[in-house]
């Protein structure tokens, strides 16, 4: 048996990936490695072991009983040397105070931006870089402090803080808007909403008009990517959207907006979706610079529910 000293470390990363991958020339590309230098990677690991690790098939790889050993022991320790490595650089730059935000597009631009001249105001010390996109991101691999993410997780080796629950609600621009909050009775809004441009998706709507009584629903019109451009296309009049209450807060209160229903719409399984979430990892739980992020976040969305709610 390999002794620690012996043991080739920098070959355990590669080793990770391989089990993964289950191919030695992808592996080799993910790492921006030549596929011999994997390949002699892999072997010293499994000669200072004495055991093979993989067996070979066709043109790729997969872990033997040995191998499965080993990748449950080296995953939690990459990804433990990994956070070590990510607070070690962060208590290396307390004077820059920098913390890195990745959050979807549609928070950014309807919710996020508008209040970024008050988190300047409260923390002139702190600056904040946002990542904006529809891809869920590696925190740890790709440099991240924290996310702001909607829906029910669980996200592997991380903190997950719930923030505010936002359910969809049906928004109108102001005339059409108008026209439509007049129907008091629940079956008929319900049935004039149907009949209605529809923005987003139909199996939404579907969910929605039902809780309203109304059974049927035409096809939306529209269905988008991004909230944001969703809302957009709304304010434009070009349809009744099903929006998150949280994103369309700003333009419900300057009354670019109006909600046409009093009643909303959760999400996900067991209607767990419909939260927003501040994500971490665990050792940065207790850092000033997220720790301020935080709890301007929960004040900040503490007002805007309270804005919704106030007559």
């Amino acid at each position: 048996m390999a002794s620690l000293q012996r043991l080739p470390l920098h070959t355990l990363p590669t080793f990770r990936v391989a089990a993964r991958r289950q191919n030695l020339r992808a592996t080799a590309e993910e790492l921006h490695l030549t596929h011999s230098a994997v390949s002699q990677q892999i072997a010293l690991l499994e000669q200072q072991l004495g055991v093979a690790l993989f067996d070979r098939r066709g043109r790729g790889v997969v872990l033997n009983a040995a191998g499965q050993a080993l990748l449950r022991a080296v995953e939690p320790a990459l990804d433990g040397i990994a956070q070590g490595a990510l607070a070690a650089r962060l208590a290396g730059r307390v004077e820059q105070q920098l913390i890195r935000l990745t959050v979807l597009p549609s928070f950014a631009q309807r919710w996020l931006l508008p209040r970024m001249g008050r988190w300047r105001e409260r923390h002139p010390e702190l600056q904040l870089d946002v990542h904006a996109s529809h891809r869920v991101v590696d925190l740890v691999q790709d440099g991240f402090h924290a996310a702001l993410r909607v829906g029910a997780g669980p996200w592997k080796g991380l903190v997950a803080e719930r923030l505010v629950e936002s359910p969809l609600i049906a928004v109108a621009a102001p005339v059409r808007g108008a026209r439509l909050a007049a129907l008091a009775e629940p079956g008929a809004l319900a049935a004039a909403l149907a009949a209605e441009p529809l923005l987003g998706p139909t199996a939404w709507w579907q969910r929605f008009l039902a809780l309203g009584g109304q059974g049927l629903v035409g096809q939306s019109v529209a269905d988008f990517n991004d909230a944001g451009l969703m809302l957009q296309a709304c304010e434009a009049d070009l349809g009744i959207a099903l929006a998150r209450e949280l994103l369309a807060a700003d333009a419900l209160q300057a009354g670019r907006l109006l909600r046409v229903a009093p009643w909303s719409l959760k999400t996900g399984e067991e209607n767990t979706g419909s939260t927003y979430w501040f994500v971490h990892p665990p050792e940065l739980g207790d850092w000033p610079p997220l720790v301020a992020l935080r709890e301007w976040l929960q004040h900040e969305m503490a007002l805007s529910r309270a804005a919704l709610s106030a007559p």
